[in-house]
């Protein structure tokens, strides 16, 4: 399976769609697609993952790095995720207590930071 990237301006906000598997092979994909939103000034992120299907450790990594380098430039990264086996993944690991995740887009675009 391979990883798909789109990313769309709203607002002030930029929403990442990912779709596919993150994983070892595909992360790297991700990071330097939110390495290079940040290095153009993209400090207020949103990442839809309604269309991702897995998700492992090298995963969080990479989005916990994106999270660093956005609060690095005092900005924010919101996830969008209802698929009960990922958010399971974050409740595991404690995540959620780190990442905002909301239920739309929209939700996490209304949400203040």
């Amino acid at each position: 399976m391979d990883l798909s990237l789109t990313t769309r301006q709203e607002g002030t906000h930029t929403v990442v769609v990912v779709g596919g598997e993150i994983d070892v092979y595909t992360a790297p994909k991700l990071r330097e697609q939110l390495i290079d939103l940040v290095s153009a000034g993209s400090y207020h992120l949103v990442v839809d993952m309604e269309g991702v299907e897995f998700l492992d450790s090298t995963g969080l990594g990479v989005l916990v790095g994106g999270l660093k380098r956005v609060r690095a430039h005092e900005g924010s990264l919101h996830l969008v995720c209802t698929q009960e086996r990922i958010l399971k993944i974050f409740r595991i690991t404690g995540l959620t207590k780190v990442f905002p995740i909301h239920s739309s887009v929209e939700e996490a675009l209304a949400a203040r930071d």
